[in-house]
């Protein structure tokens, strides 16, 4: 980890830069695949299946027997905690429907909205080094509180061409209709396109590797909607001098051993703790299973000392975290000055771990600064809101000419018109 000094302004753009990757050959690779599968569906998708997956399977559908199976492969204290997390979520997130009340806004002139839930979603749940069942209740519990018809999961096999059970129970819980055994560049464009098997969604939602994202990218520039633009992971922990050196060294361990490419960020006011969590990270990191990924990680991540908090504020609202750890005495006051982040975890004992599974709020968030510009995944992004208005002769004789006089100004004159041949008939009444 790089340690960065009471640094000028002037370089913190620099020092507060991501990780990036070539990907310049990577699109033309992912728009081949992309084009194989929508030109040939399934034979193209078991095709990649072998090829990435090593895995030659008979069928891309999870059959009902095997998501039946899954209870006896799951162990009952997971089981438990898959059930108390969804229970948590879906709280939360039933919390965010909203009651849309009808406006009059001029005399006659009465306009409201409706709120829709997308009809067919489809969700990607990656299942490489680390199988993402938490992904599953994030996406899949809020798809069924907004009433989407149709939920669809993929999720990359095993060697054996299965899905981890995990994976199937976390679904079995939050009601997804349909699973299939594809991962990669080919599971998304199964769902952007449709095969003979996948059914064609209309949003996708999930994370995934550098190579899902840019599917994601490239799908949505016409085919299909997505979640939002995505990177890897990352978090910053802010804090004071009444913070635990082994608290945030742990905060920042566990996001460096989701990737390579992931970030871990911490600021302080207070000089002492750069060394103290420093060591405490080095103590931490050998404990680790995924330490050669958590190493290659920390080789980007940094340790840095400003002055006061309002720098603090500064330079983070400027890198606008996926995470963001408060961990300081005033952490509400803090929290009240951040702008720019996806979540927040405010407290000594608030990890960012509890967001990832448990406390309720949804793991899918803006990555890369994203998060200037983006919310998180949340019962919005599963639905559409359309918009309905309805005008009596009263209100129509009161508003129609101030949109004659506007869309005659703009030269629209069958605009106009439209509305003079309605107060022509009025008059005539």
């Amino acid at each position: 980890m790089k340690i960065y000094k009471y640094p000028s302004e002037t370089v913190w753009g620099e020092i507060l830069s991501r990780p990036m990757m070539d990907t310049s050959a990577l699109f033309d690779t992912v728009r081949s695949i992309l084009n194989e599968v929508k030109k040939e569906g399934d034979a193209a998708v078991l095709r990649f299946e072998e090829q990435f997956d090593k895995v030659r399977l008979a069928s891309l559908k999870v059959m009902q027997e095997e998501i039946d199976q899954c209870d006896a492969l799951v162990s009952d204290d997971l089981k438990e905690a898959i059930r108390m997390a969804a229970v948590n979520i879906e709280k939360f997130h039933t919390a965010q429907i909203l009651h849309p009340q009808k406006i009059t806004t001029s005399p006659g002139v009465t306009c409201w909205q409706k709120i829709v839930p997308i009809e067919k979603v489809g969700l990607y749940v990656p299942g490489g080094t680390a199988p993402l069942f938490s992904t599953v209740l994030m996406l899949a519990i809020p798809a069924k509180i907004a009433g989407c018809k149709e939920i669809v999961l993929c999720s990359p096999p095993d060697k054996e061409g299965n899905i981890h059970p995990a994976i199937l129970f976390a679904a079995k819980v939050a009601g997804v209709s349909a699973i299939y055994k594809i991962g990669g560049v080919q599971a998304i464009a199964s769902m952007a396109y449709g095969t003979q098997s996948v059914p064609k969604v209309y949003k996708i939602f999930g994370p995934g590797n550098q190579y899902v994202t840019a599917a994601k990218q490239l799908v949505s520039l016409k085919d299909v909607a997505i979640d939002m633009p995505a990177g890897p992971s990352e978090v910053e922990v802010i804090a004071d001098k009444t913070a635990n050196p082994v608290f945030i060294a742990s905060d920042l361990l566990s996001q460096a051993e989701h990737g390579i490419d992931s970030q871990a960020l911490f600021i302080t006011t207070d000089e002492s703790l750069i060394e103290k969590v420093y060591a405490e990270v080095d103590r931490q990191l050998d404990l680790l299973p995924r330490k050669e990924i958590a190493v290659r990680s920390l080789e980007h991540s940094k340790l840095i000392v400003v002055k006061d908090m309002e720098e603090v504020v500064r330079m983070t609202n400027q890198y606008a975290p996926e995470h963001l750890i408060i961990s300081t005495g005033n952490y509400m006051e803090i929290a009240n000055q951040i702008i720019n982040a996806g979540s927040l975890f405010l407290g000594h004992l608030t990890p960012e771990s509890a967001g990832d599974y448990a406390s309720g709020t949804n793991h899918t968030l803006p990555t890369n600064g994203y998060a200037k510009a983006y919310s998180g995944v949340n019962l919005d992004s599963f639905v559409k809101k359309i918009t309905l208005q309805e005008i009596t002769s009263e209100g129509l004789r009161h508003l129609g000419p101030v949109i004659e006089t506007m869309a005659g100004n703009e030269q629209l004159f069958a605009h106009k018109n439209a509305v003079t041949l309605r107060l022509k008939q009025l008059d005539n009444k």
